[in-house]
């Protein structure tokens, strides 16, 4: 029987190329996203190749999150794969001017829906004694930067929770690792911006990370033999050297 991978942020982004990457390899997917229209027409596409099923659930509500993966049908409820993907930034403002719900909605998807889903599906991993679980973290994740305040406080805390599972998953057979990301060209900034001008500059004068970059590298990652475990993976674009050292032409 083929694999089955439930990602969630699948609707854009590192989520929906990884979907694509996944449909390629034959892996049967459970595709979790916020916005319905996006997932069905996601659905049509990548069901053309593989069996997928989608689940329509924000991460960071906790009642809506276990609802909906307990509606799984029964062809789709064994999942072997868990790509911890839906994330945000919102904001880019020193600590003292930070706007608290920009603060929320981080913590709420980054933290709060990591846990919440993790929590959700790593019970039938741990009865199996199997299972595969790769959490999306960030450059942001191994350094801080000014203005990154809380944002890189979330995606330390993926470090942490990504080590905290791999410990606690050891006895029982299940693989845990991280896919860090430096510079993805995605609606990230888009969002981080909430659509200024400025947000449009963010890739220019180098050639940013690909959402299908870090797709395959996630399968790379989770198609390695039984004895191997990708645990950590931090991923720069060649032209940037760290958060905040990236070699840019003139435009």
């Amino acid at each position: 029987m083929n694999k089955t991978a439930l990602i969630t942020g699948a609707t854009s982004g590192i989520g929906k190329a990884t979907a694509y990457e996944f449909a390629k390899q034959n892996i049967r997917l459970v595709l979790c996203g916020r916005r319905q229209e996006r997932l069905d027409a996601l659905q049509k596409e990548v069901g053309a190749i593989v069996d997928t099923y989608v689940l329509n659930f924000d991460v960071g509500n906790r009642k809506d999150v276990f609802e909906a993966i307990e509606s799984l049908p029964e062809d789709f409820k064994h999942i072997d794969i868990l790509i911890n993907n839906a994330g945000n930034a919102h904001g880019l403002d020193p600590i003292q001017d930070g706007d608290i719900n920009d603060w929320d909605a981080m913590m709420h998807s980054n933290v709060h829906g990591l846990l919440y889903v993790s929590k959700a599906i790593i019970p039938q991993m741990v009865q199996r004694e199997s299972g595969h679980i790769i959490n999306i973290g960030s450059s942001a994740g191994r350094e801080v930067y000014p203005k990154g305040n809380v944002y890189c406080a979330s995606k330390h805390a993926v470090a942490a929770l990504t080590e905290g599972m791999r410990i606690d998953l050891n006895p029982h057979n299940v693989k845990v690792g991280a896919v860090n990301p430096g510079l993805v060209e995605t609606e990230f900034s888009q969002v981080r911006f909430k659509g200024d001008a400025v947000a449009d500059g963010v890739y220019k004068g180098f050639k940013a990370l690909q959402a299908q970059d870090i797709a395959e590298i996630i399968y790379f990652a989770i198609s390695r033999p039984p004895h191997v475990n990708i645990a950590d993976l931090l991923v720069f674009p060649t032209a940037q050297a760290n958060s905040v050292t990236v070699k840019k032409e003139p435009i």
